[in-house]
């Protein structure tokens, strides 16, 4: 039952993400993206804040200007400034099938930066996975999306905050992490409502205001669900539907925003989530082998 309760939990996690996406992408339809990142930052400051705030946590201290969660913050910005921009920029389902790619980015960036023993079977999945990524962006084809380069500026960024956040002192909550990157998204939204293109800020009509209660409403409760799913079950058994953001992502962009994917941009999902699969499974598989005796580890 609790493996049950925590993969209803992931699905219900990745539906509200998916939505919050929804009332993002609506955002930047009639906002600046740079207001849109300052109203994202404040408002998840807050609520994140509050949460730790009522855990007895503190937001300012020595804590908040550690390295790694300055890296982290470093992170959170570049990935959080490419997402919202790819969102303005490009369909919902592209932008949502290139960010499966992120644990594939993480493995990599394991290995490059901590030193940890990839094989071949994986780096071969890895290799597979951003081939799909650019049969979806088709950089060199008809259909390329120039927008979801930005996507692709995402999943490096947030590699980066999911690769630092693992050197971070474990006494640091969860609530104080997150306010700590919202605060600096926020900082990042300033440059960018000054300095890049497009339509001069303004204070936002009843139908924004709505809007971005629902992409704080979805946030929030996604966030929440993802945590009680990861407390509930077994990882090997939650962690797949994961996958599953993409599925509602493409039924939002169809309903929504009349999205219609093509042959090339499902083919490449495909390959993006068959690899991140075989990947998460594998270092599952590794991680249950007993010790090996010194020597190259092949995985």
């Amino acid at each position: 039952m609790d493996n049950l309760r925590g993969s209803l939990l992931m699905v219900a996690a990745m539906a509200g993400f998916a939505l919050e996406d929804v009332f993002l992408k609506r955002l930047t339809g009639t906002l600046p993206t740079g207001q849109v990142l300052i109203m994202l930052g404040l408002g998840g400051t807050l609520v994140f804040g509050l949460v730790a705030w009522a855990r007895g946590a503190r937001l300012l201290g020595r804590q908040a200007l550690a390295r790694p969660v300055l890296l982290r913050n470093a992170g959170e910005m570049l990935g959080t400034v490419g997402f919202v921009t790819a969102l303005a920029l490009a369909p919902i389902s592209v932008v949502s099938a290139i960010l499966q790619a992120l644990p594939l980015a993480v493995t990599m960036g394991a290995a490059l930066m901590f030193g940890e023993k990839v094989g071949w079977r994986r780096w071969s999945a890895i290799t597979v996975g951003f081939a799909g990524m650019l049969l979806i962006v088709r950089p060199f084809g008809a259909g390329f999306e120039p927008g979801a380069l930005f996507a692709i500026l995402a999943v490096v960024g947030l590699g980066l905050r999911d690769l630092a956040t693992r050197q971070v002192d474990p006494t640091t909550s969860s609530a104080q992490l997150s306010a700590w990157a919202l605060m600096a998204v926020a900082v990042a939204g300033v440059p960018l409502l000054l300095l890049a293109p497009g339509p001069e800020a303004r204070i936002p009509g009843p139908a924004e205001w709505r809007d971005f209660g629902f992409v704080l409403l979805f946030g929030v409760a996604a966030y929440a669900c993802l945590t009680g799913a990861t407390r509930a079950g077994d990882v090997s058994v939650i962690a797949p539907f994961r996958y599953t953001r993409l599925v509602f992502a493409l039924i939002l962009g169809a309903i929504v925003f009349s999205e219609v994917p093509d042959g090339p941009m499902l083919a490449g999902s495909a390959m993006i989530i068959g690899s991140g699969l075989y990947t998460f499974f594998r270092e599952r598989r590794l991680a249950r082998r007993p010790p090996l005796p010194p020597g190259p580890r092949v995985g």
